[in-house]
């Protein structure tokens, strides 16, 4: 059982005589600083009210709608004025980015503009590479095929873009620009896996389960991160999230096979769901749950298979999903907490910063 102390139970404890007022000097300012702490990594920490949505969503926007417009204009003007448009963009981002960034209220949009020019660096490598003959996958393409075709010959993009937003995290620490780099080694790593088995073609099958693998190096790339509170913000996040993409998705797009696969499946997603309770992350409570709904969703098809009922239990199903929500609202920290009491202290230590600093709050 923990016990909290306020400053007005230190200075009831100071009024009858249990502490000194030097003592409760120092004990003031050591929970002020604490308290300080606390509130400069909640502001830190990734937020999801209408603004930040908006900012995020343009930074997606502008993104997306320079590869169509690289695709158009290198029709139309040739590689060179491609390789202009991608330097000159790049350039205008990173300058207003920069400005914004010296902002301590506007580190977000700052940030998300430094972003937008690192996404640049493929545009620029695509037309060198164009200008050079070396066009990717060995035939004409346009930029847009880098999100769609997966190829050895893209891999001058993908380093490109992981030494550009590796170069832009040193100089503006933004959490972001880690799920840029954990985007590009995911498209390396499908691109390397067929090199490296020695063959030519690379089936669906093989992509998942390649991303199923690499989620899972980010994932423990994430929990090494989280171990440490870092000052510029929570950089695990995104590898968190990004990490749960490639392996849930993965998962999810491998065949299971038998009634075993698909209920060791659901296995795997309750674990996520227990998981969460561990890291104090409820991204993985989300997979979790969207997982048990799939493979709950999977049995009702079985069993009310062309039923009446077969509408009954999906709106049974959704119900549970809103309840388990609401429960994992309410009872999460609590649960979380309770968790880090009984685990023993080498296992506590295994947990994240912010989830070791709420076991001793």
């Amino acid at each position: 059982m923990k016990i909290r102390f306020t400053i007005d139970d230190i200075a009831a404890a100071r009024d009858a005589g249990a502490i000194d007022a030097a003592s409760f000097e120092r004990l003031s300012q050591f929970l002020a600083s604490r308290r300080a702490a606390a509130a400069e990594a909640t502001s830190q920490a990734p937020r999801y009210d209408v603004v930040n949505l908006l900012w995020y969503a343009g930074a997606l926007i502008v993104l997306g709608a320079m590869g169509m417009f690289s695709t158009t204009a290198f029709g139309l003007w040739g590689d060179k004025a491609l390789l202009v448009t991608a330097i000159v963009y790049a350039a205008m981002f990173a300058f207003a980015g920069a400005y914004l960034w010296r902002r301590r209220d506007l580190h977000t949009p700052g940030g998300l503009l430094i972003a937008c020019a690192v996404g640049m660096a493929p545009l620029a490598i695509f037309a060198l590479q164009s200008m050079y003959d070396v066009s990717p996958a060995g035939e004409a393409r346009p930029y847009r095929d880098f999100y769609v075709w997966i190829q050895s010959s893209w891999l001058p993009m993908e380093l490109g873009t992981i030494g550009a937003a590796s170069v832009a995290l040193l100089a503006f620490p933004f959490p972001f620009l880690v799920m840029i780099i954990a985007f590009a080694l995911w498209f390396m790593s499908m691109d390397l896996t067929p090199w490296l088995m020695g063959v030519a073609e690379f089936s669906w099958d093989q992509r998942a389960t390649v991303s199923m693998y690499f989620g899972l190096v980010v994932l423990a790339v994430a929990w090494l991160v989280d171990l440490k509170r870092w000052r510029n913000g929570d950089f695990a996040f995104w590898l968190h999230l990004f990490g749960l993409l490639a392996f849930w998705g993965g998962l999810t797009a491998q065949h299971s096979g038998d009634e075993l696969g698909k209920a060791l499946y659901c296995g795997v997603n309750v674990g996520l769901i227990f998981l969460s309770l561990f890291l104090m992350r409820r991204v993985y409570a989300v997979f979790g749950a969207v997982g048990v709904t799939t493979y709950l969703g999977y049995l009702a098809g079985s069993v009310f298979k062309d039923s009446i009922l077969f509408p009954f239990a999906l709106s049974g199903i959704g119900v549970l999903l809103i309840v388990f929500g609401l429960l994992f609202h309410r009872y999460g920290a609590a649960i979380g907490e309770k968790i880090g009491e009984l685990l023993p202290a080498h296992l506590r230590g295994l947990r994240p910063a912010h989830a070791r600093e709420q076991d001793s709050a």
